[in-house]
């Protein structure tokens, strides 16, 4: 199926991206994954092509897949840490932006702030990937539908579509049961538009940004009966009460370490547990997701190594697939 991508420069947040297009990436996600799976070779799109990758904070799955993703496609990925680069010493990114896109053929940034990569995008003139900001992470969202799709619709292709590269979800509920970061930013801007009932469950003293909300109740249930319904609460056993899925992530990023006993107090009942999970109202088979790194805190170890239940690793798998399907568009379809 035919997805336009005109007019796309760049993949800041997929609230910048309709349903179809979500769904293409998805797709295409999937189509590499399996051709990589069979040993099949990838076009050579990105030979003598460079990636610039600037990363200012620590990074695994990330950085691994981008690296390993770009490569497959003959290019060269060029990591930049913040001690590699000027930004570290004070150049503002308005200039990094000029001069490194001058040089690279695209860039993915995993930055802090989010006025960080909307000025890398907006002074850059080659494609920019947002990899991560304090708040959102677009590529994570990718990874953890894909894996949605894997394990609860294995059989999409048999299931018809209409107009869309793949069947929406129907009567599918994610529970969040965690803070309000970034990656239930991306969530909310994500989910209900693919037809996902997404409740969050965070603590009082978090509370979702407004345009993030904004976003999420004009492009819910609400508005659209083929979208999935959004509901907000403090108390995580309402939140999980029928849940497919429940999600979580670390209750302290990257600088906050300064805070960790207050938000340990804050987070008390927030821990993943087959006991919460029951209380809850959870369905039997319900699956447990997590962008990595955890901590016990947030998941115990019966939910978090039960392979029955968790499904993080081919989670973090996709990571790779998804950051392809992105390269393709935008270096490819984008372009076309």
């Amino acid at each position: 199926m035919e997805v336009s991508f005109e007019n796309v420069k760049h993949f800041i947040t997929l609230a910048d991206f309709t349903p179809k297009q979500v769904l293409w990436l998805i797709k295409r996600s999937l189509e590499i994954k399996s051709e990589l799976k069979k040993g099949n070779k990838l076009p050579q799109y990105f030979s003598g092509k460079t990636l610039g990758m600037f990363f200012t904070k620590r990074s695994t799955r990330t950085r691994v897949s981008s690296e390993s993703g770009w490569a497959c496609y003959g290019g060269h990925p060029m990591f930049l840490g913040k001690d590699d680069i000027q930004v570290g010493g004070g150049e503002p990114w308005k200039d990094t932006s000029i001069v490194v896109s001058s040089m690279v053929d695209c860039i993915l940034a995993r930055l802090g702030g989010h006025e960080e990569i909307e000025i890398l995008s907006q002074y850059s003139s080659v494609p920019v990937i947002n990899a991560l900001t304090a708040k959102f992470h677009p590529l994570q969202i990718l990874a953890d539908i894909v894996t949605m799709y894997e394990h609860f619709m294995p059989n999409y292709e048999s299931i018809p579509s209409g107009d869309l590269p793949l069947p929406m979800f129907k009567n599918f509920k994610v529970a969040w049961v965690g803070d309000a970061n970034n990656i239930i930013n991306s969530m909310l801007v994500t989910l209900p538009r693919i037809g996902i009932d997404l409740a969050v469950a965070t603590p009082p003293e978090y509370q979702i940004l407004d345009d993030v909300a904004k976003f999420a109740n004009e492009n819910s249930k609400a508005t659209n009966p083929n979208y999935g319904a959004v509901s907000y609460t403090h108390d995580p056993k309402v939140a999980v009460k029928d849940a497919d899925v429940i999600v979580t992530d670390t209750w302290i990023s990257m600088g906050q370490e300064d805070e960790k006993e207050r938000r340990l107090k804050e987070f008390a009942g927030y821990q993943v547990t087959e006991k919460l999970a029951k209380e809850g109202g959870a369905k039997p088979n319900w699956k447990f997701m997590h962008c990595l790194p955890r901590k016990p805190h947030e998941v115990d170890d019966e939910v978090f190594y039960n392979s029955e239940r968790s499904i993080v690793f081919p989670e973090a798998e996709n990571r790779k697939y998804t950051v392809m399907a992105v390269f393709e568009m935008l270096m490819v379809n984008a372009k076309n």
